[in-house]
């Protein structure tokens, strides 16, 4: 069973301008390449969205409190999977650093985000800490549209391997809180996933076993949100339950 997390960014002329809210949770099951049974609820992040800029049920999922079951990968999310049928799909993958064998539709949502122009939704994978409360986590480093030009040039002389420093940023223009990626000489090369902020402020300071390390670097063709994969190594305070907010807890069990 491998589980994920829809969220919803609020449109620019709401109260909450370009806010993200995890709204949803699917949880699947996959055979090779194809998923065999998934179900998706609403968690309370919906609920926050909807009271504070007015989000309502998704048209592929209309009832707050409906538990979704199916025996394939709903459209919502089928959607936003490359076809393996496509000539590029090999060279898509490697840019998620997944081989073939590992991508099945759930892990290439839980890399790629599952983002579409047509639309204001994005996954991120669930997180799991172990016994000790050590994690690992792949994402793409956000907001590299956004960097100076200095910070950009370093980005393009980034290595596979190379170790990165991670800041906590307190005065975000955006969303106050938000934790910075700086390469060893300390340029600014992107940010962590807002929905990772909470969790990771809460265990930087307090577990200093933190690695941040290069994965790929994908210049050929990539888009500036597929440019750089990096792996985040930490640990969790005892006690501590990554994801554990009311916003990612579903609505009905």
């Amino acid at each position: 069973m491998k589980s994920l997390f829809l969220a919803w960014q609020a449109p620019k002329d709401s109260n909450r301008s370009r806010a993200w809210f995890p709204i949803g949770r699917l949880d699947a099951e996959s055979s090779g390449s194809e998923v065999t049974s998934c179900r998706f609820r609403y968690t309370g992040g919906a609920t926050r969205a909807h009271e504070e800029v007015g989000f309502e049920p998704l048209v592929s999922f209309l009832d707050f409190k409906e538990d979704y079951l199916s025996e394939r990968l709903f459209p919502l999310f089928h959607n936003r999977v490359l076809s393996s049928k496509r000539a590029d799909f090999p060279e898509y993958i490697d840019w998620l650093g997944l081989t073939r064998e590992e991508a099945d539709p759930i892990s290439i949502l839980s890399v790629s985000g599952g983002t579409r122009v047509t639309d204001n939704l994005q996954t991120f994978p669930k997180i799991e800490a172990a016994a000790d409360g050590s994690f690992q986590m792949r994402f793409f480093a956000h907001g590299l549209r956004h960097l100076p030009k200095a910070s950009r040039e370093r980005v393009s002389r980034l290595t596979p391997g190379e170790k990165l420093r991670v800041m906590i940023e307190v005065n975000n223009p955006a969303t106050r809180l938000a934790v910075t990626l700086h390469a060893d000489d300390y340029v600014m090369v992107g940010w962590a996933p807002r929905y990772l902020v909470e969790d990771l402020v809460t265990c930087i300071p307090k577990a200093p076993e933190i690695e941040v390390t290069v994965v790929k670097v994908n210049h050929l063709h990539a888009p500036l949100n597929q440019l750089v994969l990096v792996e985040y190594s930490g640990k969790a305070p005892k006690n501590h339950i990554l994801m554990s907010s009311p916003d990612f807890k579903p609505l009905i069990g």
